[in-house]
């Protein structure tokens, strides 16, 4: 072994010990007569002192040698320190060196590797392994490793198994789109990389494995974003021999026990609200409720006047944010210009100040008498020295603008804590949703979502109006994940194929495999999908997931550090039957 102890373990009980430490060097100090070299290893950091009077010749010029980053290894005796440091957990003690060895040389790195660095995102990118070496992506990492054993014990302690699923399988065209990979031996047809083990998890309670689960790689090629990369990580799970209440409770479960086990927080109940809920009062079908600030319809309070703006809206909502009647007219200009932004698409803003005196004032005082105002703060039930925000417009663009604007307002107020948790299920979605661009039902989750019982007689009469046995975990204003109860039947499934515009051809062409197993006995199932990496940079106070991965893309979907994707020999082109348009 080419160390005794690692740079983080050493402490007083170790005084008089002889011992080996090996790392790299994070900083030197040469004073003349007396040298320090600060040692990092993934554990900690400890001193060596070297008192050149007194040390070997040999020894000292090693020393002097070496640069920020070099790998060296170093024997001596740990002695207390004279001046100790409470800054490290090794503060107490030093090592008076008797020999150093130098593993391994290294170069300036292009960033100082330190807690707070001078490096920017794409230099960290393209030299991740030294980024990795940084406490904050450590530990970053050490918390995804103990919410991976966490979960591991939770669903073991519960009978699930782990199984591995394929990862080159079968194109769908549901979804997002594939990663596709070419083969050699079958030319002119290709693999997909899984968007997810849907199918097989599935196929997996035909075959009896009741409880399944799987931290499991998957991969979309889609658009990317803070809490998206092309190949992702989720806790994956499926049973058998359940409804719905049995899946919320078992995964309910499973996130309270993470909560204590990793950040010993305590998190009650989840609380559940339905779809049309959180549209109609949230805007979005993840809402943060870790703050109220619902949204209040004033169509039937604040028409029938002369201000066409309200009187030619399909609708008029607001939010009512508590406490900020003081906000400044340059604070309402911003709001204003944020929900014009073309992201949020709303063409203005109307705001009414119901301040501390009680009076009332409006951005469109001209158009409503007080008395009309006073109504307003009825609806919104507003309290003296608050700040009543309205949009107006076509109902589905507005209330995802006046969404936007909730959230900026929790944030401006600091109601968004991250160190504050709010979980919650998001029940009863459409099972399907009409897309105008190709004319047909899509289905919300996927395909293999069973309906509500009591909702099936209206899949030929009225498929909008059916709901889906379907749920989403949220928690802080994020989608960690979600599942359903799925289809085991032939029939029904064949009829959802139907809805969604295959024909009986292309059914059994895509997925006449898992057809074909339902007709061998499948169990009533259901399961669910926890992304795993948004759960980590949750738990991490973090709203990028990318530094809760060892080795993330760029927000362009590319690894600059080995410089993937990129393109491949003719010849293996030629091998693998594929002829790029020039």
């Amino acid at each position: 072994m080419l160390r005794s102890h690692t740079c983080g373990e050493l402490r007083i009980t170790h005084v008089g010990q002889t011992v080996t430490i090996s790392g790299w060097v994070q900083g030197m100090r040469d004073k003349g007569s007396l040298l320090w070299i600060d040692l990092r290893d993934r554990y900690g950091i400890t001193q060596i002192t070297i008192e050149t009077e007194n040390a070997a010749k040999e020894l000292v010029e090693t020393a002097r040698t070496l640069g920020r980053e070099f790998v060296i290894s170093v024997t001596g005796k740990v002695v207390e320190r004279y001046s100790k440091s409470d800054k490290i957990e090794t503060g107490a003690i030093e090592i008076t060196p008797d020999k150093i060895t130098v593993l391994n040389p290294a170069l300036v790195p292009p960033f100082t590797i330190e807690d707070e660095t001078d490096g920017g995102d794409d230099i960290r990118m393209k030299y991740r392994y030294l980024d990795l070496r940084r406490n904050p992506v450590r530990k970053n990492l050490e918390l995804r490793h103990r919410i991976a054993i966490e979960t591991r014990n939770y669903l073991d302690s519960l009978g699930f198994l782990e199984v591995e699923t394929p990862v080159l399988i079968k194109s769908t065209p549901e979804g997002a789109r594939d990663f596709v990979v070419p083969s050699r031996m079958n030319p002119g047809e290709f693999y997909a990389l899984p968007q997810s083990p849907q199918t097989f998890k599935q196929l997996l309670m035909v075959g009896g494995f009741d409880r399944y689960y799987q931290i499991v790689k998957c991969f979309r090629d889609e658009d990317l974003r803070a809490d998206r990369q092309p190949e992702f990580t989720q806790i994956d799970c499926e049973m058998a021999f359940v409804e719905q209440e049995d899946i919320l409770n078992t995964f309910e479960g499973m996130v309270r026990h993470l909560f204590k086990a990793v950040k010993n927080v305590e998190i009650p109940t989840l609380s559940r609200m339905t779809y049309a809920d959180a549209m109609k009062f949230y805007g979005n079908d993840k809402p943060d409720i870790r703050f109220e600030m619902k949204f209040v319809e004033l169509n039937n309070v604040v028409k029938g006047k002369e201000f066409k703006v309200f009187n030619d809206a399909g609708l008029v909502v607001g939010i009512c944010a508590k406490g900020a009647a003081e906000y400044t007219r340059k604070q309402l200009d911003e709001l204003t210009e944020f929900v014009k932004r073309p992201q949020i698409g709303a063409t203005g803003l109307v705001y009414a100040r119901y301040n501390a005196d009680g009076t009332i004032k409006s951005s469109v005082d001209k158009f409503y008498t007080e008395e009309d105002l006073k109504n307003w703060v009825a609806a919104f039930d507003a309290q003296p020295g608050d700040l009543m925000l309205i949009l107006a417009g076509e109902e589905n663009k507005t209330r995802k603008a006046l969404s936007e604007l909730r959230l900026e307002m929790g944030t401006r107020l600091g109601l968004r804590d991250k160190n504050k948790f709010a979980c919650h299920w998001v029940i009863d979605f459409p099972l399907l949703e009409w897309s105008e661009d190709t004319n047909r039902w899509h289905a919300m989750h996927h395909p293999f979502t069973s309906p509500k019982p009591e909702d099936i007689e209206l899949i030929d009469s009225a498929p909008g109006s059916v709901r889906a046995n379907a749920y989403d975990m949220v928690i802080n204003g994020v989608e960690i994940g979600g599942g359903s109860i799925r289809i085991f039947n032939k029939q029904l499934q064949s009829r959802m194929f139907d809805l969604l515009g295959f024909t009986k051809e292309e059914a059994q062409a895509q997925f006449g495999f898992l057809m074909n197993a339902f007709e061998f006995g499948a169990p009533p199932h259901g399961g669910l999908a926890l992304g795993f990496d948004r759960l980590c940079s949750l738990f991490g106070g973090a709203d990028v997931i990318r530094d809760f991965i060892a080795f993330p893309k760029n927000n362009s979907g590319r690894d600059v550090m080995i410089d993937s994707p990129a393109p491949i020999a003719q010849a293996q082109l030629d091998e693998l039957a594929i002829a790029l348009k020039k």
